[in-house]
């Protein structure tokens, strides 16, 4: 009985609460109609996205832009078959695009919105095998992570991959946490194909890998490799350059060495694809088009020192040198879809990666 007079004072405050919610809500969403607002959602990589452009294009067409970011293929491609969208674009890489194509994941990209495709690279296109017409995705960029050294703490060292090898440099390196980069070294150091599903040089790759540069790395790292290297702790890193740089004051610059082994490695190209379920298809193409106008794309490629790698104009109109150049890439290959044979590389991987 004497409960009867609280729970009428709080149905109340509950009732006053969602009154209140409800009004403010109402209000905010007749003010975003007025105003005509829409909002485009994005899921990129870090580092990858200039603010610079997402402003100037957040003004031309009077959007807003939101952008959430990951940090492998894996945990991007998790978060969308947990039904984790509402993205209007996500930018996978070559072998998750084919994924996500084959998975019937994506909406068909309508060329007739996007004029400026006409200055995506012929070459780009033609490593592009998984969609070379540009049906479910537009190329973004195609590059390669390298070696980052510490010129200042390391003094003589081999410019390629057994640099990992070096028992002089124990405690002081990291590789990536990423299976496909790793083996993908490992195979091209032995002389094999990045894509390999032969057991015997996968074998040869798991040896190496575990007998030989593993013992001398501090450990896997995909996210935190690039402040460990701006912090001292690490001397060298495999990893990627916008990552390395973006970490460091442009005046030590000068005492990082930052390279691509000749030997070649594995390749990525990342693409803009529209996932199903997305609310802004229209708004989608018009940033995809925007990306690609020539000086914009310039703007792209300045702000992370990248080469033109798939545009055939936006170096006219660039003002920084690149970290590394598109020729560097010569003896670099696409990581493909491994299909079913993908499970082989997850088993090496679990015997490295968390093996003793």
């Amino acid at each position: 009985m004497e409960r009867k007079p609280l729970l009428s004072v709080t149905l109340a405050i509950v009732l006053l609460v969602a009154a209140l919610v409800f009004s403010t809500g109402c209000s905010k969403s007749e003010s975003s109609a007025k105003n005509n607002h829409k909002t485009l959602y994005l899921y990129n990589w870090t580092y990858y996205t200039p603010e610079s452009v997402i402003e100037k294009f957040e003004q031309e067409y009077d959007v807003k832009v939101v952008i959430d970011y990951f940090a492998s293929n894996e945990d991007m491609f998790a978060k969308l078959k947990a039904g984790g969208s509402g993205y209007d674009i996500v930018f996978p890489s070559q072998d998750y695009t084919a994924i996500m194509m084959s998975e019937k994941m994506l909406l068909p990209i309508d060329k007739s919105k996007i004029p400026n495709l006409q200055y995506i690279s012929p070459l780009v296109l033609q490593k592009a095998t998984y969609d070379p017409d540009m049906a479910w995705s537009v190329p973004y960029y195609m590059g390669a992570a390298g070696i980052a050294v510490n010129k200042k703490k390391v003094a003589q060292y081999e410019r390629n991959w057994s640099i990992f090898a070096d028992k002089r440099l124990e405690g002081r390196m990291s590789m990536l946490d990423d299976m496909r980069e790793v083996l993908g070294d490992a195979l091209v150091h032995l002389g094999y194909s990045v894509n390999s599903t032969n057991a015997q040089e996968l074998a040869q790759a798991k040896k190496l890998i575990n007998e030989q540069w593993k013992p001398n790395l501090v450990k896997f790292d995909a996210e935190a490799f690039a402040k460990s290297f701006a912090s001292g702790e690490f001397w060298v890193v495999q990893g990627y350059a916008e990552s390395v740089f973006e970490e460091l004051d442009s005046s030590r610059w000068k005492d990082v060495d930052f390279f691509l082994p000749p030997e070649g490695g594995p390749m990525y190209l990342d693409s803009m694809v529209i996932p199903k379920g997305a609310k802004n298809i229209d708004l989608a193409h018009q940033f995809i088009d925007f990306i690609h106008r020539p000086e914009i794309y310039a703007e792209f490629l300045d702000r992370f020192h990248f080469p033109a790698s798939v545009h055939t104009e936006a170096a006219k109109y660039t003002t920084t040198k690149p970290f590394y150049n598109v020729e560097d890439l010569n003896n670099y290959e696409l990581k493909n879809d491994l299909g079913a044979d993908l499970e082989k590389y997850n088993d090496i991987w679990q015997s490295i990666r968390y093996v003793n």
